[in-house]
C-alpha cells in the first residue's frame, strides 16, 4: 500500500507492505519487543539491500543483539552491520547528549554535518531510526526533546532522508505520547501507518510551547 506523503522518489518501508515517499518523519508507537522488531528489523534490512546508509540507536536492546538477532533475520546479510559505509550504529550518549546535555540546536548542527558528509561522495538516502527511552533519564536538557522532535519537520522534507522515532507505549506517559503526535506527521500504531490528525506545525507547536526554538525567518526562506 503506497502512502502518498510528498513529492519526492518512493521507497518501501519494509514492513507492513508499505510503500512511502522520502522526507518522512514518522513515530513509531508499540507495546512488545516483537512489534518494534517488526519496525526496526524490516526498515533497516530494506534500506541495507537498496544500498541506503542506515542511522539506528538501539536503546532497549544492546549493539551486539541487534546484530545477532539481524544475522539471524538475514543471515545473507549478516555481516552488513560492521561495514561503516552501510550502518552507523550509535549508542544515545554518543548521538543525543556527547556532552551530557541534551540541545536541540546542538542535535540540529549534528544531524545537518551528518547529512552532508553522507551526500559528498555521491548522493545517498538515510534511514534513521532511534528507541527513545533514553530520554526517561534525568538528562539535563531532555526537556526540550519535543522541540527537536518538531524542529525534525523542518530539516527532513525534502532531503532523501526517513526518520522513525520509536516510543515504548509501556514506559512513557500519555501526556509525552501526545507530544509525540502533536510533533510527528505520521505514526505507526499496531504495525498500520496512519497520517496523523494531532500533528501541528512546527511553527504552530513552537510557537505555542517552546518559542525559544522557533527558527529566524531566514532560516525558514
Amino acid at each position: 500500500m503506497h502512502i502518498h506523503t510528498s513529492d519526492q522518489p518512493s521507497l518501501s518501508l519494509g514492513f507492513g507492505g508499505y510503500t512511502c515517499n522520502w522526507g518522512l518523519h514518522i513515530c513509531g508507537l508499540y507495546e512488545t519487543e516483537q512489534e518494534r522488531d517488526d519496525i526496526v528489523m524490516g526498515f533497516l534490512y530494506q534500506g541495507d539491500i537498496a544500498d541506503d546508509l542506515q542511522l539506528y540507536c538501539p536503546v532497549e536492546r544492546s549493539e551486539a543483539d541487534f546484530k545477532h538477532q539481524y544475522a539471524l533475520r538475514y543471515p545473507a546479510c549478516s555481516d552488513h552491520p560492521e561495514d561503516p559505509d552501510r550502518f552507523q550504529l550509535s549508542s544515545a550518549k554518543s548521538f543525543y547528549y556527547p556532552d551530557g546535555i541534551f540541545s536541540p540546536w546542538a542535535m540540529d548542527e549534528g544531524l545537518e554535518a551528518f547529512f552532508v558528509q553522507s551526500q559528498k561522495r555521491e548522493p545517498r538516502n538515510i534511514r534513521a531510526t532511534a528507541e527513545m527511552v533514553w530520554a526517561l533519564e534525568a538528562i539535563p536538557g531532555v526537556e526540550h526533546l519535543m522541540a527537536y522532535e518538531s524542529r525534525l519537520n523542518y530539516f527532513i522534507p525534502g532531503k532523501p532522508w526517513i526518520s522513525i522515532c520509536l516510543y515504548n507505549l509501556n514506559k512513557f506517559s500519555g501526556s509525552t505520547i501526545m507530544g509525540v503526535l502533536r510533533t510527528h506527521p505520521y505514526s505507526i500504531s499496531g504495525g498500520i501507518i496512519t497520517e496523523n490528525p494531532f500533528y501541528q506545525d512546527p511553527d504552530e507547536w513552537l510557537a505555542t510551547n517552546a518559542p525559544q526554538f522557533l527558527p529566524p525567518k531566514s532560516e525558514k526562506d
